[in-house]
């Protein structure tokens, strides 16, 4: 009979800290349901006491999701282990994730503590944890790191205390994977009582080599795997949960073993994750990139149309990918697009709905047809917005090769929410007595540096433009076009999205959609 591998999915904790990400509570919540949806084991919601704003997000998915696990992350402190628990403890099944650092670097760098202190430290809140729930997991950090000896103490008071996972994380990418492999085979035969947890493994990708060590450490007892969507992560990333559970589903030979994920929804968590997270998925990325199932040579065309098996080793269905698309156009009802949505996999409330129809009645009117693909990035983009500031009225760019670009634009604002923005250029009265529209007027260095000029005078705020890039969504000239745009202001970066079949409109949005975040999260 096939082992059963747990997948821990570390999205919201560890591939949030991927430079430049930051989800608001809205869009953890997406992820999450989309997570539960895909069958993951555990889903780490994050770090509760880092900040106020994580300890809200991990309690709303502990609340929300009702088949898997949920997870906090915390130091081996009190404080730390019952502000996890108060975040958590309203999940269907809470976990604890309790942390420390093991390796001789660490401990001497970074904790100022003697191996003696760890480990009591480790027995301690092991413990103390316990009195909480009964489902615990433990980490020795940088166990790659530490020397074996000390390791498997550490792990064997964590057993001893209750510990039901010990998790032995290649915290910075250093081990290779016949080392990796030993050490989990070394760790079973060096720990009393292993056999009543769970050997959970998380791999960093500094060399290149989480997937292929986490792959190793399934080979050789490891019953847990910890990896993200997209290998988001620290540094160079995490492991890629679809990469693990896809090798372990297309070679059965050698692994002989199984997860509960339903792989067919690993395109639509892969989108998803990449629109909210802004982070692009490489178009040659293994499973979810767009080349994924794209055959360039007329060689390799010809074996696939003889035979698909002669250059494809995984079936584009069984990630998720369909030969046909189905598309809707501007005839469409409101019942065949809230039907398409539920077959795509979402479920938004009434007032998401009626947003994300008004959108796709007004791009089915410039386009004619609006694919799938259209349709999730007018999803993820209202599952991300934010209370609206600044709404944008119209605009008018004047530019041309020989000229000054100039840019005129109205934006509504909100008056409640007027206390510290200063308003610039001529303020109008509205039919909502709520709302002002105010217009101005700027010149800039193409039409687009106009365009962010002109919002810049109406919203009085400064801040940098670190980031923006532009893509297709779709093909054809009237494309969807999205625009990803990073803010920064006061040392902290702020991500916007926009999309509109016009590109000068879908920078508009981006930005403002920015502005918004600033002054609202």
């Amino acid at each position: 009979m096939p082992k059963a591998i747990k997948i821990f999915d570390t999205t919201l904790r560890d591939g949030e800290q991927t430079p430049g990400v930051n989800l608001n509570i809205s869009e953890k919540l997406e992820i999450a349901r989309q997570l539960d949806r895909l069958g993951v084991d555990i889903i780490e919601a994050g770090f509760a006491a880092s900040s106020p704003g994580d300890f809200q997000a991990v309690g709303a998915v502990a609340s929300a999701i009702k088949n898997s696990t949920v997870a906090c992350l915390c130091r081996t402190v009190q404080d730390d282990i019952d502000i996890a628990w108060e975040a958590v403890k309203h999940a269907v099944d809470p976990r604890l994730h309790i942390f420390i650092a093991t390796s001789d670097i660490h401990m001497k760098y970074k904790l100022k503590m003697t191996p003696d202190d760890v480990l009591q430290l480790t027995q301690s809140m092991v413990r103390y944890a316990k009195k909480y729930c009964s489902n615990i997991e433990f980490s020795a950090e940088d166990a790659t790191r530490t020397r074996p000896e000390f390791l498997y103490k550490v792990v064997q008071s964590a057993i001893n205390e209750g510990a039901t996972c010990v998790n032995i994380p290649d915290t910075v990418g250093y081990t290779l994977p016949s080392e990796y492999g030993k050490l989990i085979k070394s760790i079973q035969q060096n720990v009393t009582g292993i056999e009543k947890a769970d050997i959970s493994v998380h791999c960093h990708d500094d060399l290149g080599l989480a997937v292929s060590n986490s792959l190793a450490a399934v080979m050789n007892g490891a019953t847990q795997v910890e990896c993200t969507i997209n290998g988001l992560g620290e540094r160079a990333g995490n492991a890629a949960m679809e990469e693990i559970v896809m090798t372990i589903k297309t070679r059965p030979d050698i692994f002989n073993a199984s997860t509960n994920i339903d792989t067919t929804q690993f395109t639509r968590t892969s989108r998803l994750v990449s629109g909210l997270a802004g982070i692009s998925v490489p178009p040659n990325k293994a499973i979810v990139g767009a080349n994924a199932f794209t055959h360039e040579s007329g060689i390799h065309q010809h074996g696939v149309l003889s035979e698909k098996s002669t250059y494809e080793i995984i079936t584009p269905e069984s990630i998720g990918l369909t030969a046909n698309k189905i598309s809707l156009g501007k005839l469409s009802g409101r019942a065949a697009f809230e039907h398409h949505l539920v077959e795509m996999g979402y479920t938004l409330d009434k007032p998401a709905l009626d947003r994300a129809f008004d959108k796709f009645k007004q791009i089915a009117d410039k386009k004619k047809t609006v694919t799938d693909e259209d349709i999730e990035a007018i999803v993820n983009d209202k599952i991300s917005d934010v209370p609206k500031t600044f709404i944008l009225d119209s605009f008018q760019v004047n530019s041309g090769n020989n000229m000054i670009s100039t840019a005129t634009v109205s934006m509504k604002i909100n008056r409640k929410d007027m206390k510290g923005t200063h308003v610039r250029g001529n303020v109008m009265e509205t039919e909502n007595s709520d709302e002002v529209l105010v217009t101005e007027a700027a010149t800039g260095d193409g039409p687009v540096d106009a365009l962010f000029n002109a919002i810049d005078r109406l919203c009085d705020m400064k801040t940098n433009l670190s980031q923006y890039s532009l893509k297709a969504i779709t093909g054809g000239t009237d494309a969807l076009g999205e625009v990803s745009v990073k803010v920064e202001k006061d040392g902290k970066f702020y991500f916007g999205r926009g999309i509109s079949t016009d590109i000068l409109e879908s920078s508009a949005r981006a930005y403002i959609n920015a502005l918004n975040k600033i002054v609202n999260i």
